[in-house]
C-alpha cells in the first residue's frame, strides 16, 4: 500500500510541487528533482532549454543534463564532467552549502557543483546556461564554465580551455577525444589516453600562435579572436541559413568537431543539419599514438562523409554497446614454443583488401614477394597480421591501431589464425570461404615433384633471400639463437660494447644489476644476472621463453638475451621514469589521476599474464620495485625471473616460497597449491600502496595500528575514515566514488582465503567501472563472496 501511495505521489503531486519551486523561472534553495520517467524539469523562461534528468536509450540509467526541450529528440548539450550517469531514483538538489548536489538512491553523493555559503537561487536561462546566483544577484557558478561535449552561442573558451567527447552515444563518461585551446594560442583536436589525461599528438590544428579566445557569437558564427582584434573564422562566411535557428558545436564520440543548426519552428521532418566540421576525414588522421579514430583492432571508413567503425572478420566488439570501441580477436593471437617451426601446419590466413593499420608495424621488408611475406609471418611467433603491397611487406602485432578502410590503400592484408581455434581443426565459420591450398603449399608440391637440381636452386634462393632480410633488420651482428625462441641473441662482447663496459648502472634487481646501454639508436636496459642465477640453467631458459611469448602494453618487452659461456644477460626496453617504488614513495606525492591510471595498467598486465597467454604465467613477485614507468608514466610489469609457468590445462603448482615480504600471499606458508591468486594478493597490497602512497610495512613509524597496510586499510574502510587512509588527499577525495571502488577492490584482493579473491579480469573490470563491487568482508578471514 505504501508503495502504491508513493507512485501516486510521483505521478500526480510531484510535478506540481516542482513547478511551484520554479517561481518566476528561478529554482529555490531546497528544490530537487528525482530521476524517474516523465519528471518535470527546470525550464528556461522561453522554454527552449531544460535542466533535469533524461533517461538513456535502452538503459535504466539517467543522465543529469541540460537539453533543447522544444526539439523532439531532446538533444543534450551539457552534463557533469564526472559521474553524469546515475540509476533510477537518484536525486539532484539545490542546497545552500553545496550548490547542486547529485546523489544516488542510497543518498551517497555522486557529484556537486561546489561549496557555496550564500546561495540565493538557481536559474535556467535562455542561452542554455544553468546559473547559481548568490546574494546581491552575484553569479557564483554556471554550467557554461564546465562544458560537456558541446559549445553554444554566447560561450567563450579561453586559453587552457577543453571540451571532452563522451565515450559513446549512450555513455556520457569522458571519451577519447578533446578540443583544446592551448596556452600557446593553438586550437587543436586530439585523442587522449584513458583513464589518464595524457593528450596524444593533435590530428587537427588551427596553426595559430596568438589566439586568445574561441568565441561562439549570438549570430551563430564561431571564430578565434587573435591579438590586435584580428579573427580567424571557423564558420565559413555566408554559411549560416537565414531565419530563426538553434546553433551548437559538438565534439562527437567519433572525434569529429561539428557545427550544427536546427530550425526553431518545427515544420515537417526537421533535424540537425551540418554547417562545417573538422577534420575532413577522421579516418586519415596520421599515424598518431593511441588507437586512432576507432578502437584498437577496429577499422574506420567513411560512409557519406560520416566515419563508421567496423570490426573485421576474425574480430568482435569488446563492448557491444560501443561500435567505435576496441575489437577483440576471436582467435588466440599468441604462440607457444612448438609453433615457430610448424607455422604452416598450425596457422593459416584470411585475406582482406583495401585495409591497413599503418601504426602497428614492427618489421618492414623490401623487396619481397607475396608468398615470402606470408611465409615470414607464418613462421614468426610475434606476427599477427602481414600487409603486402608493391613488393613490400609489413609485419604487425596485436593490438592493431589507426585502422582504416579506403580504396586508395591498395594493399593485401593477411590475418593469421590458429587452425586449432576451430572444432576438429576446420576453418572457423567467421573466416568465410577460402582456398583449400595456399601458394606456399603449391610451392611445396613443386619442390617435391621437380628435379633435385631445381630443388637445390630454389632452396638456396630462399635461404639467401631470408639472410638478406634478416641482415637488414639488425643494427649489430647477432649470434645464432641457441634457445628455442625468436628473441635476438647477443654475444657477451657485443653487450660489453653496448653498455660501454657496464659503466652506467640503473639499479639492482633480485637476480642481478641493470645497466644502461645503446643498440643502434635505441636506449636499452641490460640486466646482468648474478652467479646464483647462472647456475639455474632451466630457470634462465624459463624466463627467456616466458617473456618472449608475452606481448602486452603493460609488460616490459624483452629485446634480446646473452647466453655466452657463464655470462647470462637480458636486454629490455628502457623505462625512462624508473620504478613505481621511486615514483610512489618519493618526495612528491603523485596525483590521484596518475596513481589510478597506473593501478589500472598493472591490473591489465596481470590479467593478460593470467588469461591472455597460451601458457599461463604466475609472476610470484608483484611489488612496486618490479613495476617500471615509461616516458608517459605507463606502468609495465618487469622481472619474470620468478615466474612459474602453467599450461592452460593445469590449475595449480607447488613450489618453494617466492616473493617479497609484505606482498606474499598466506598460501605460500601453507601446504596448499599455488595458483594465480598469489599474484592477486600481491596486487591487492600494491593497489593499497598506490591509493595511500605508503609502504606495505612501516614498523619504524611508531604507530602499531598503521604498521601493516592491509590492516590499516581495513580499519579505515570499516570505520568510514577513507580520508585518513589517503591522508586527506583532496584530489582523491573529490573522486570519492572511484577512490572507494579502488579501496574495496584492494580489500577483496587481500582476502586470506584465495577462493574469495577475484580474478585479475574481474579486478580490471571493477577498476574501470564495468562491474559493480559489493562490500568486502574482513580479509582475515571471511565467508563472503566477490561478485
Amino acid at each position: 500500500m505504501a508503495r502504491v501511495l508513493y507512485y501516486v505521489f510521483l505521478t500526480f503531486f510531484l510535478p506540481l510541487l516542482i513547478a511551484a519551486q520554479q517561481t518566476n523561472n528561478s529554482v529555490a534553495v531546497g528544490a530537487s528533482l528525482i530521476a524517474t520517467d516523465n519528471i518535470v524539469p527546470w525550464l528556461s523562461p522561453a522554454g527552449d532549454f531544460a535542466f533535469g534528468f533524461q533517461r538513456i536509450n535502452g538503459q535504466n540509467l539517467f543522465v543529469l543534463s541540460v537539453w533543447y526541450d522544444k526539439i523532439p529528440d531532446k538533444t543534450i548539450i551539457w552534463y557533469p564532467d564526472t559521474n553524469p550517469m546515475v540509476p533510477r531514483g537518484s536525486k539532484v538538489e539545490l542546497t545552500n552549502e553545496r550548490g547542486l548536489v547529485l546523489s544516488d538512491p542510497q543518498g551517497r553523493e555522486v557529484w556537486t557543483s561546489g561549496n557555496f555559503s550564500d546561495l540565493a537561487y538557481g536559474f535556467m536561462n535562455d542561452t542554455g546556461n544553468f546559473v547559481l546566483v548568490g546574494n546581491g544577484s552575484r553569479k557564483i557558478w554556471e554550467s557554461f564554465s564546465f562544458m560537456g561535449d558541446t559549445i553554444l552561442p554566447t560561450q567563450v573558451m579561453a586559453r587552457g580551455g577543453v571540451i571532452n567527447s563522451r565515450k559513446s552515444e549512450t555513455n556520457f563518461t569522458r571519451g577519447r577525444f578533446q578540443l583544446r585551446l592551448l596556452q600557446d594560442g593553438n586550437l587543436v583536436l586530439n585523442a587522449r589516453a584513458i583513464p589518464s589525461y595524457y593528450a596524444y599528438k593533435s590530428y587537427y590544428s588551427s596553426n595559430t600562435s596568438d589566439a586568445e579566445q574561441l568565441i561562439f557569437d549570438t549570430s551563430g558564427y564561431m571564430y578565434l579572436m587573435r591579438r590586435n582584434d584580428r579573427r580567424l573564422d571557423l564558420t565559413p562566411r555566408g554559411a549560416l541559413p537565414l531565419g530563426d535557428y538553434y546553433h551548437r558545436a559538438t565534439i562527437g564520440f567519433d572525434g569529429v568537431f561539428t557545427q550544427y543548426y536546427h530550425p526553431k519552428t518545427l515544420t515537417g521532418n526537421t533535424s540537425w543539419e551540418v554547417i562545417w566540421f573538422e577534420p575532413e576525414n577522421i579516418c586519415k588522421t596520421g599515424d598518431v599514438e593511441g588507437s586512432g579514430a576507432c578502437g584498437f583492432n577496429n577499422v574506420c571508413g567513411l560512409v557519406n562523409s560520416t566515419p563508421t567503425c567496423e570490426c573485421q572478420q576474425g574480430f568482435s566488439l569488446l563492448d557491444p554497446s560501443d561500435p567505435n570501441g576496441d575489437c577483440k580477436p576471436d582467435f588466440t593471437p599468441s604462440c607457444s614454443e612448438d609453433e615457430e617451426n610448424n607455422g604452416e601446419e598450425m596457422f593459416d590466413f584470411i585475406e582482406f583488401t583495401d585495409i591497413d593499420w599503418p601504426s602497428s608495424d614492427y618489421m618492414h621488408m623490401i623487396p619481397i614477394s607475396e608468398q615470402e611475406c606470408q611465409k615470414s609471418c607464418l613462421e614468426d611467433c610475434l606476427c599477427a597480421v602481414a600487409v603486402y603491397g608493391s613488393n613490400e611487406c609489413w609485419k604487425k602485432k596485436i593490438p592493431l591501431s589507426n585502422g582504416r578502410k579506403d580504396n586508395s590503400v591498395n594493399k593485401k592484408v593477411f590475418l593469421k589464425f590458429r587452425k586449432s581455434d576451430s572444432p576438429s581443426g576446420s576453418v572457423p565459420p567467421f573466416l568465410g570461404n577460402k582456398k583449400d591450398k595456399r601458394s606456399l603449399i603449391i610451392l611445396g608440391s613443386v619442390l617435391v615433384s621437380t628435379s633435385m637440381f631445381v630443388n637445390v636452386i630454389l632452396i638456396v634462393a630462399v635461404c639467401v633471400g631470408f639472410f638478406l632480410i634478416h641482415k637488414a633488420t639488425k643494427n649489430i651482428h647477432l649470434s645464432r639463437n641457441t634457445i628455442d625462441t625468436n628473441v635476438p641473441h647477443y654475444t657477451y662482447q657485443e653487450l660489453v660494447e653496448v653498455t660501454s663496459d657496464f659503466k652506467d648502472e640503473l639499479g639492482k634487481g633480485a637476480f642481478g644489476i641493470v645497466y644502461k646501454g645503446v643498440i643502434g639508436t635505441n636506449i636499452v636496459a641490460v640486466k646482468k644476472l648474478d652467479r646464483a642465477f647462472q647456475d639455474a640453467d632451466k630457470e634462465f631458459k624459463t624466463e627467456i621463453n616466458a617473456i618472449a611469448r608475452t606481448h602486452h602494453k603493460n609488460l616490459v618487452q624483452l629485446l634480446g638475451y646473452c647466453d655466452d659461456g657463464e655470462q647470462r644477460l637480458l636486454i629490455y626496453e628502457y623505462m625512462s621514469n624508473g620504478t613505481l617504488s621511486d615514483f610512489l614513495f618519493g618526495d612528491m606525492r603523485p596525483t590521484w589521476k596518475q596513481r589510478s591510471y597506473i593501478g589500472v595498467g598493472i591490473a591489465k598486465g596481470l590479467s593478460y599474464l593470467h588469461e591472455g597467454c597460451t601458457t599461463q604465467v604466475i609472476h610470484c613477485d608483484i611489488k612496486p620495485q618490479n613495476i617500471l614507468l615509461d616516458e608517459y608514466y605507463n606502468a609495465k610489469i618487469a622481472d619474470f625471473g620468478l615466474a612459474k609457468l602453467l599450461m592452460m590445462s593445469a590449475s595449480a603448482t607447488s613450489t618453494g616460497i617466492r616473493g617479497t615480504k609484505g606482498y606474499i600471499a598466506p598460501e605460500w606458508f601453507r601446504n596448499t597449491p599455488i595458483t594465480v591468486k598469489v599474484d592477486v594478493y600481491s596486487f591487492g597490497v600494491l593497489l593499497l600502496e598506490i591509493i595511500s602512497c605508503r609502504k606495505s610495512l612501516l614498523f619504524e613509524s611508531g604507530n602499531e595500528d598503521r604498521a601493516i597496510l592491509t590492516d590499516w586499510a581495513w580499519d579505515c574502510y570499516k570505520e568510514g575514515r577513507i580520508d585518513a587512509f589517503v591522508e586527506n588527499d583532496l584530489e582523491a577525495l573529490d573522486d570519492y566514488k572511484n577512490l572507494t571502488t579502488f579501496l574495496m577492490v584492494g580489500l577483496w584482493c587481500v582476502q586470506e582465503n584465495p577462493l574469495l579473491r577475484p580474478t585479475m579480469r574481474m579486478v580490471t573490470q571493477s577498476l574501470e567501472g564495468v562491474i559493480e563491487v559489493i562490500e568486502p568482508p574482513c580479509p582475515f578471514p571471511s565467508s563472503a563472496r566477490y561478485s
